[in-house]
Formats: structure tokens, sequence, C-alpha cells
């Protein structure tokens, strides 16, 4: 029987080097390289923990959290997951802008957003023809709650609420990771680890 983990000089091609190892480092890259929402989850965690220490407090953290219910929102009325890396960067670029001109809040942007897309919904129907919908409705209304209380509560406890809203979202991220609705599997993995690793940080830097 022949070995599928060896190649050896009876079945290598004439100028193929003889190795057993070809399989398992080619199985570890691809390991690697099938992980990369992770590794960039870890990068963009960090950048949003260390935000939150800076000048502007909490207040940039609690502003970013409508848009993870929102591309979930957004991506299940387009019906196309393939569109959730598109929509993400749509959104990052928009609050980028928003922050740099300081003429309204991100949060009542995406909370605007998010209030024409139900609304959008419920006029077509989508609201009752779709399931994903419904939940990604119910998603964004139960975690925008929590960050419009964020945003009215004082600091020290609106760190609590939105390090909550960080760490329960990653779960959701994680449920739709398993069952591979809603949104792309690569974006579910690394909004989970980011949301996950966010609202531990947040509470490690009170």
């Amino acid at each position: 029987m022949t070995d599928p983990m060896r190649t050896d000089s009876a079945t290598a091609p004439k100028g193929t080097a003889v190795t057993t190892e070809t399989a398992p480092r080619r199985h570890w890259a691809r390991t690697v390289t099938d992980r990369w929402p992770t590794a960039l989850a870890l990068l963009a965690a960090a950048a949003i923990v260390l935000d939150s220490g800076g000048d502007g407090g909490i207040a940039p953290v609690i502003q970013l959290f409508p848009l993870l219910p929102l591309v979930y929102l957004v991506v299940a009325k387009l019906e196309r997951p393939g569109a959730t890396w598109p929509v993400v960067l749509v959104g990052a670029a928009l609050i980028g802008v928003l922050r740099a001109t300081e003429v309204i809040s991100p949060a009542a942007v995406l909370y605007g957003i998010a209030l024409v897309v139900l609304v959008w919904g419920v006029v077509d129907g989508h609201s009752r023809g779709s399931g994903t919908f419904r939940l990604q409705a119910l998603g964004m209304l139960a975690f925008g709650a929590l960050g419009l209380v964020a945003l009215a509560v004082e600091p020290d406890l609106g760190r609590y609420l939105i390090a909550a809203g960080w760490f329960f979202h990653g779960l959701w991220d994680f449920w739709h990771l398993k069952t591979g609705k809603a949104v792309s599997r690569s974006y579910a993995e690394a909004c989970g680890v980011i949301d996950v690793l966010t609202g531990v940080g947040l509470l490690f830097m009170a």
C-alpha cells in the first residue's frame, strides 16, 4: 500500500525532491492561511482597546459599537453574505471620516442608517418574509439599545455596559460562524475574536 504522506523515488516525478514532510508542511501552511481572520482580529482588538485608553476615553469605543449589529442587518437586507466585507469597509471608512471632521457623532449616523434599513425592511415586507432579517433586526434593536444606554450613563458604568455588549456580540458572532448564516464565515470569525477580546480588554482597562 502506498503511504499518501510519503513521496519516494518510485512515485516522485523526475526532478522532484524526495521528502516525507511535504504533506504536513502544506497542511500547516493551509492552517495558517485559513486563520487570517483571527490574526486580523488580534490586531484590531488591540487597537480598539488601546483607543479606549486615549484622550477620548471610552467614547470612541461606544461610538464604534453600533457598527457591529448594523453590518449583520445590512447584509441580511441585501441577502448577500459575499457583501459582508465591503459593507464593513464602507462602515469603517464612514466612521473614520466622521471622527476626523467631528461634524456629527458616528453613533448618530450609524443608528440613523439602522433606522432606515429597519423601516425599509418593514415597508417592503422583508421583515415578514425573511427569518434571517427578522433575527438581525432583533439583534440590532437589542445591541443598539445597549449602546444607547452606554452613551447616556456616566463613563465608568458605560465602560462596563459596552464591555458586556462587545463580549456578548462576540458570542453572537460565534453562533453565526457555527451555523454559517447571515454573514460570511471569515467575518463571523474575525468579528467574534475582536468582540470577545475587546470586551475583556475594556474590563481590564477600567
